[in-house]
């Protein structure tokens, strides 16, 4: 699904050296696994996912999609920002639909009979996205500054699904939510990741979070700010029942004595 070969980032800094952030990251992730990324503040996680976004490219190297280079966004990678990524004068309903209606229809054809045809059946798949977030029907006509954080969140995601994407790019989707809606939404999201068979790479700080959902965590880490940050950790994410479980696992990955990904 996705081959991240040799990949170097560096950016230029005014009257300075150059900042290399991502040194010889190689990496292949598998369809349907749900990655989860974790490091430090500034060691490149966000700069990874906007690699595989096509929102950046790399300095050195290359991202591979299904055997292609990719230097631009499709419908294929949908994105979940950290802070939700909804138009504050559009309906839930008008949100979720936003991305079908801009990639059949553009912004100014929307006067004709087949743009009404086509417009109900976009309603009718964003009602069912609705209600596969836990969300109600009423809910479709409320704007987002009615809707609580996580309902907000819900709604990014519903957004960003329906357009059917094979790769699924959050960051740090759950960190502005309170406790025991980030729990919810976790919930939620791994249940998303069964039904839609989606490949979600999940970028957090948490690293109890990431042993939770994912199925394997990467591990980002700084060398120095000369070499950028290099893969770390590489460890598939074993079956867990219990939160004891996840905990010794989350204290087992940061310890940082984890072999690597050899699957």
């Amino acid at each position: 699904m996705i081959e991240i070969r040799n990949v170097h980032v560096t950016y230029p800094v005014h009257n300075g050296a150059p900042k290399k952030v991502l040194a010889g990251i190689n990496l292949t992730i598998q369809p349907g696994e749900f990655i989860a990324v974790v490091g430090q503040t500034g060691c490149g996680k966000s700069t990874l996912l906007r690699l595989i976004l096509g929102q950046e490219t790399p300095t050195e190297g290359q991202i591979l999609i299904e055997g292609q280079v990719i230097d631009h966004p499709d419908r294929h990678r949908g994105y979940v920002p950290q802070k939700y990524s909804l138009f504050p004068d559009k309906t839930v309903l008008e949100n979720i639909i936003f991305g079908l209606e801009l990639e059949e229809f553009g912004l100014f054809n929307r006067w004709t009979p087949r743009y009404r045809r086509r417009r109900k059946i976009f309603e009718a798949q964003a009602h069912e996205y609705l209600v596969s977030m836990g969300l109600h029907e009423t809910d479709a006509k409320k704007y987002p500054d009615q809707l609580s954080g996580g309902m907000q969140q819900r709604v990014a995601i519903a957004q960003a699904l329906i357009m059917k994407p094979s790769i699924l790019l959050m960051d740090e989707a759950f960190s502005a939510l309170d406790p025991a809606t980030r729990r919810e939404m976790q919930r939620l999201i791994r249940e998303v990741w069964k039904k839609y068979k989606t490949t979600i790479l999940f970028v957090t700080h948490n690293t109890a979070e990431a042993v939770f959902l994912a199925t394997r965590v990467i591990g980002l880490a700084k060398t120095d700010n000369v070499s950028g940050s290099k893969v770390a950790i590489d460890a598939l994410v074993p079956p867990h029942e219990t939160p004891e479980e996840v905990a010794d696992f989350a204290r087992y990955i940061e310890s940082g004595e984890v072999e690597e990904y050899a699957g």
